[in-house]
């Protein structure tokens, strides 16, 4: 069996995401269901359609076409404002897209146009965390000026936290997104479908708040594939954790001295490095390295400790020395993950009943 891989349980994704569409429909919130960390897998996504998720997202374009040749019964959401230069791309592809800047919004409108179509859009709002959003106060005049553009429908607004400063979802900020959506409608006389509160970072609020207002949408990604929520990544009660593992193999297997010798300067990736003197250990490398993975995005198994990655090596410590050619588990937290499933030369075997599905998924071609 080819190695390094991603060993990827779709039962037990399936189940993630039918847990949580069950608990959130009881506030009644719905599930976009994002696959971007999945490399738009085809796989996945129909995992995640079978579990009652009716809206795939994804922030690439490439990702929701290879979705859509799945003929996946979704609708397709680009959740990262389009690039002026794949508006094409995008209205022919994807149903929904989220957008911050009005002049993409137009670009879109005369592609729809050209193309004889509808493209649903949904406006980001900045709540604080400084990644994407147009100011609450800017709020009226896009949404004056996408009302007034040809083949677009305002189907609603969102907004997004904790991605880039770690500001977290509460009653605060949640009630400012739901009375920003009902200041809009009383102003323009619509009926705005759709209030995206956030993504798995929200789950904690949305299971603890007393009522979620306005908020009828979260996008989860990483909660449906590794089981937690990402304020903290604690587990979350009734979910998988370890739906997706990494395996790698041992390709060298050797008792080493712990404290390198000779002069030290930079390493691969500009560091100086740090090293205590442990005596000599039984050391292991696996192949695989920060090329495919984010090494501190690992979890070794017990009796293995990792301690160091270079290109395409992974360094380990080990209570007893593995044989060559040992394979080895990993779990893997999201910056892991999402780096793994882009390798080309890492090998994904998807895993349905116990047994392994006979499809290899390649990176889709970009263009």
């Amino acid at each position: 069996m080819s190695a390094p891989r991603l060993e990827i349980d779709l039962d037990k994704i399936e189940h993630n995401a039918r847990t949580l569409v069950d608990r959130l429909a009881l506030r009644s919130i719905s599930v976009t269901g994002i696959t971007k960390s999945t490399l738009g897998s085809p796989h996945i996504a129909a995992a995640l359609v079978r579990a009652g998720i009716t809206s795939l997202g994804d922030s690439r374009i490439e990702n929701i076409e290879n979705m859509r040749r799945a003929n996946l019964s979704a609708s397709m959401t680009l959740i990262r404002s389009p690039m002026p230069s794949q508006v094409d791309r995008v209205v022919a592809h994807a149903d929904v897209s989220f957008n911050t800047e009005l002049e993409t919004i137009r670009l879109l409108s005369a592609a729809a146009v050209k193309h004889d179509r509808l493209h649903g859009v949904v406006l980001m709002v900045e709540l604080g965390d400084l990644r994407e959003g147009i100011l609450p106060a800017d709020m009226e005049a896009v949404v004056r000026g996408t009302l007034d553009l040809r083949g677009i429908v305002l189907n609603g607004i969102g907004t997004n936290l904790a991605c880039r400063n770690g500001v977290s979802p509460d009653d605060s900020n949640m009630s400012e997104l739901s009375a920003l959506a009902d200041s809009l409608e009383a102003a323009f006389g619509i009926q705005l479908d759709i209030i995206s509160g956030g993504n798995s970072a929200n789950l904690d609020w949305a299971f603890g708040c007393e009522q979620p207002g306005r908020i009828n949408n979260l996008r989860l990604g990483e909660s449906l594939l590794l089981g937690c929520e990402t304020l903290h990544r604690r587990p979350i009660d009734g979910l998988h954790t370890d739906a997706i593992t990494l395996v790698a193999e041992v390709i060298e297997s050797k008792i080493k001295p712990s404290q390198p010798w000779g002069t030290i300067a930079q390493n691969a990736f500009g560091e100086l490095a740090v090293a205590n003197d442990h005596g000599n250990i039984a050391q292991a490398i696996l192949a695989i390295g920060r090329q495919d993975i984010d090494p501190q995005g690992l979890r070794a198994p017990a009796g293995i400790t990792i301690i160091d990655a270079s290109s395409d090596h992974l360094i380990v410590q080990c209570d007893s020395l593995p044989t060559v050619g040992t394979e080895l588990p990993f779990q893997i937290n999201y910056s892991a993950l999402t780096r793994a499933m882009t390798s080309p030369f890492v090998d994904k075997r998807m895993i349905k009943q116990n047994t392994a599905l006979p499809v290899r998924e390649s990176v889709p071609c970009i263009g």
